[in-house]
């Protein structure tokens, strides 16, 4: 029989697609799930206790409703949080996404990195370990952008974006004390890869962005290795689907939307 069994990829809001767009280049023929949790949007300014409860909870009602056969969790706000819960709840494989500390600190010359991300994940010890394991002799400076993750959802809704608006936030981490000698900035929020461009034409010269995306499907497709995939319908799914959410769907390529 054909395996139908899609790949359940979760997040907050639309970030995750930067993690869905690698896995399709991938795996072009694997059903796609994508959940975001718009009703709890954001994440990255939520208390720590809600965002551990509620990430295993709706994750279960996912996986019970769609029967996924791997889920990913493509939000590092809500991995650096709940991801051993959510792995103690499901019975699927569960992968995460952290923040790429490991290939920046790899790139950068000049041996300083910024982590840009919300103000929830760069303030994890989860990215404390990250930089003490693979980035020892680097300096690491970080700063929590609640900003950039609107502007991300606004410009998937089809809103004009301001380019001041970026260069701001990421004026955050290059304008703190050596900032100016980062070279390599981590995307510690699947969001930002979204707006990839604004980021790189509000970035002095040299400076270069890396984040998980590649990994992330490299790893999926390492645990689907040998699996087959049978067509099915891509799935889009919100946890509240008012205005700015039909908005986006209306730019997506999914053949449904649904509410959970």
């Amino acid at each position: 029989m054909s395996d139908t069994r899609p790949i359940l990829f979760f997040d907050s809001g639309v970030g995750g697609l930067s993690v869905v767009a690698p896995t399709r280049a991938l795996l072009p023929h694997a059903p796609i799930v994508y959940a975001a949790d718009s009703a709890g949007f954001p994440y990255g300014t939520r208390a720590e206790s809600e965002i551990a409860a509620r990430v295993p909870a709706l994750l279960g009602r996912l996986v019970e409703r769609y029967r996924p056969r791997l889920a990913v969790i493509a939000c590092n706000t809500a991995s650096t949080i709940a991801l051993p819960a959510v792995r103690a709840a499901l019975d699927v494989p569960v992968v995460g996404t952290v923040p790429a500390i490991k290939p920046a600190a790899a790139m950068s010359a000049t041996r300083v990195i910024g982590v840009l991300g919300t103000e929830a994940t760069v303030r994890q010890p989860y990215v404390d370990d990250l930089a003490a394991r693979f980035a020892d002799d680097c300096l690491v400076l970080r700063h929590g952008s609640a900003a950039l993750v609107e502007l991300a959802e606004a410009k998937l809704a089809g809103e004009a974006i301001d380019p001041g608006a970026v260069a701001g936030a990421l004026a955050g981490l290059l304008d703190q004390p050596s900032g100016e000698r980062i070279d390599v900035v981590v995307n510690a929020c699947t969001h930002f890869p979204l707006l990839s461009d604004e980021l790189a034409a509000a970035a002095p010269s040299g400076v270069r962005f890396v984040d998980g995306g590649a990994g992330i499907a490299r790893r999926i497709e390492s645990l689907t290795a040998g699996q087959e995939w049978a067509a099915g319908p891509d799935v889009l799914v919100f946890t509240r689907l008012g205005e700015h959410e039909r908005r986006v769907a209306a730019g997506l390529a999914f053949a449904r939307v649904e509410a959970l």
